[in-house]
């Protein structure tokens, strides 16, 4: 294997190695959104939740690389394996070590672990394009929904089946929101991640990412898709209304920024002119907070 290969493998980590200064240093790295809901969690959690996203970084990072499928499929089998040892109590991997305190404490379940991998693997065999709604549905239970029903029994917030509902619809919720956000930038890379219902029926191409992207009508697929992440939203503040709003303090924070983005493009009516919807470290914070403070419930009527 090459070096780049090596960089995303579950190898053994070097004698010495600090597994939590290494996931430290992955998140910190990609300056994600996702780090400033973290910031709220109590240290153990927040280690635990930096440990979760090193480990989806680096497997979303080798369903990305420009590699042969083999290679690919076989780094995603190594992390499988990984997982095996985890849950064995052997972890090799800095990465793997790193969890291991999380996985015990906050009884972390390992077929979501596996489920995040599939979803990669779903990338990985792609790309993605036009995919029915069916297998949409199915590829954000995998890259989102699993991170969601890790996330929330890290939070401390899970009390059941109404978790599973809350962490499955706002999965579902911030994935389709990316999706919308992003379509550009994934149709340059031979990506369209838009069902291809809501495209025929707006009549535009299923067949060219870049064409899609380009077509006068797309708005009319990207709205489609809008009002069910908008259905999605509602679905999982109404799951979250049972909770502790100190416990569900970091998925509140970025409910707040997601539905921002979402809005955004609502008030453009989901027209591509102008560019992807942005918003500034201040605005993100205000979003965030005024979704932690407020109602977590939907307000109907």
């Amino acid at each position: 294997m090459n070096t780049g290969l090596d960089a995303l493998a579950p190898l053994p980590a070097p004698t010495g190695t600090n597994p939590q200064r290494v996931v430290d240093a992955i998140t910190a790295e990609a300056r994600t959104s996702f780090a400033t809901g973290m910031r709220v969690l109590a240290k153990p959690r927040r280690d635990a939740m930096r440990a979760l996203y090193a480990f989806a970084r680096v497997i979303d990072d080798i369903a990305d690389e420009d590699w042969p499928l083999a290679d690919k499929h076989r780094l995603l089998d190594d992390w499988c394996a990984e997982i095996g040892r985890l849950y064995d109590g052997k972890p090799v991997s800095a990465i793997g070590q790193a969890l291991a305190l999380p996985v015990m404490r906050y009884k972390l379940p390992r077929a979501e672990f596996l489920m995040l991998i599939e979803g990669m693997e779903m990338d990985a065999d792609g790309p993605i394009i036009a995919p029915p709604m069916t297998k949409l549905r199915a590829y954000t239970r995998r890259v989102a929904g699993a991170v969601g029903m890790l996330s929330m029994r890290i939070f401390g917030a899970w009390i059941g089946p109404q978790s599973e509902r809350a962490a499955l619809a706002l999965g579902d919720a911030f994935q389709l929101t990316n999706i919308l956000r992003d379509v550009e930038e994934d149709a340059a890379i031979g990506r369209l991640y838009l069902p291809r219902e809501a495209l025929e029926r707006a009549g535009v191409p299923t067949d060219d990412p870049m064409a899609a992207a380009r077509h006068p009508e797309l708005w009319r697929a990207t709205a489609e898709v809008g009002r069910l992440a908008r259905a999605d939203f509602s679905a999982a503040r109404t799951a979250m209304a049972g909770h502790s709003r100190l416990a569900l303090a970091p998925a509140l924070l970025m409910t707040g920024v997601y539905e921002g983005y979402l809005a955004g493009m609502e008030a453009r009516g989901f027209r591509r002119e102008g560019g992807p919807v942005v918003m500034s470290k201040p605005g993100k914070l205000w979003r965030g907070l005024v979704a932690l403070a407020g109602p977590i419930a939907p307000r109907h009527g």
